[in-house]
């Protein structure tokens, strides 16, 4: 028998109902996808490694910018400190001898109160004989000229007080701001830190993996230039004091030849010990034993360092002592050329001279690079030149 129940056409309600909703979800779950790959909190498509590793990177320049500034407001800051620590044993001395100085008036004033400011006349005829009244009044003319000697000394020290003490709060006004400047700049560096952090903290594990493989990889490298440079330095160094010996030689048996002590001069074989001798060898060699210490912000070792931290004890160790940041760092010694640079000079990168490395020849430089790194050999072409400078 033939069912009565009539067939729903396709375009009833219910079924439009149905539809609708299959569409929905469908919809939902292209959004869901899209959503899935963009990332997190800001609605962008997710980054790749590449551009993150050169956002960080951005980030970390420009959070060594605000550590030379930190560092420059640091040494404006103890240098300002040390003036009005000064500047307030200055104000204490002065007020001491303001205090003799009122002392001093005072005694002269009791001792006037004491005379009841009599006149000539009566002081003659209290006195015991004429002899007596001469006395008294030579005492009290020479008490007048040491009254007005005193009244002079207090004035002179109430001034010089108060200049000092007005210096002393232009300068205490002054360390303030410094002060503010300092904490200012290192709120700046942790800013931009833990903005790195955070991009670095979106990538997955797998992701963060692949990102230090990298760095370590440049590390390698750098460690693998370092030591490929060591060993052509030395024997640069081997075939120097070989030619050396060689002249000397050569110039004793002629002088021998010749019957003179020429041959007795050696002075020629000093010249490859004199090289490796200079300052700017010093520099380096202290330089290169620092290789693999890690950087950190404001840091001048022995234990890690900032660049131009590294730079700056890389010189005192050659006995040269340099300003503690790189603005006042590329303003130390003697401009030169990129092209002209020799090893020790100090090389300064971007606009803002944030960076500075120490040249080690070849196109090679001992640095502090970032956060995250250590202290290596590098291409100094990894980064824009700025200035070149020789401190010695």
């Amino acid at each position: 028998m033939a069912s009565h129940r009539k067939t729903r056409p396709l375009g009833t309600p219910a079924s439009r109902r149905t539809a609708v909703g299959l569409g929905t979800a469908a919809l939902a779950s292209v959004t869901l996808l899209q959503s899935a790959q963009a990332a997190p909190g800001d609605g962008e498509p997710k980054q790749s490694i590449e551009e993150v590793q050169k956002k960080v990177d951005e980030l970390y320049r420009q959070a060594g910018s605000a550590t030379q500034q930190y560092n420059q407001a640091k040494e404006r800051t103890e240098e300002q400190r040390s003036k009005v620590d000064g500047l307030l044993d200055a104000v204490a001395k002065r007020t001491e001898k303001l205090n003799e100085a009122r002392r001093s008036l005072g005694s002269f004033a009791t001792a006037q109160y004491r005379n009841g400011g009599m006149s000539p006349t009566a002081t003659m005829l209290l006195a015991s004989d004429p002899q007596d009244y001469f006395d008294q009044t030579r005492v009290m003319a020479r008490m007048t000229d040491q009254q007005e000697q005193a009244v002079e000394e207090f004035r002179e020290q109430q001034v010089a007080t108060t200049e000092k003490r007005e210096e002393a709060g232009k300068s205490l006004a002054t360390l303030t701001d410094a002060q503010e400047k300092l904490r200012e700049s290192k709120r700046t560096v942790q800013a931009k830190l833990a903005e790195a952090r955070e991009l670095l903290n979106r990538l997955t594990a797998e992701e963060r993996a692949r990102l230090a493989e990298i760095e370590r990889r440049k590390e390698a490298e750098a460690q693998r230039k370092a030591e490929e440079l060591a060993r052509q330095q030395e024997a640069e160094r081997q075939r120097l004091a070989e030619e050396a010996r060689q002249q000397a030689e050569a110039e004793a048996a002629a002088g021998a030849d010749a019957g003179t002590s020429a041959g007795t001069d050696t002075s020629a074989g000093t010249g490859a010990t004199e090289t490796t001798g200079t300052k700017a060898q010093q520099a380096i060699e202290f330089a290169r034993a620092q290789i693999g210490k890690p950087y950190v912000w404001g840091a001048t070792g022995p234990n890690s360092y900032d660049c131009s931290g590294l730079t700056g004890a890389a010189w005192k160790a050659a006995g040269v002592t340099l300003p503690r940041t790189t603005y006042d760092q590329v303003n130390t010694g003697t401009r030169v050329a990129k092209s002209a640079m020799q090893p020790g000079d100090l090389i300064f990168f971007y606009g803002d001279i944030s960076h500075v490395g120490l040249y080690i020849g070849d196109g090679q430089m001992i640095h502090a690079p970032k956060p995250g790194t250590n202290v290596r050999i590098e291409s100094i072409d990894t980064m824009p030149f700025y200035a070149a400078t020789r401190p010695a």
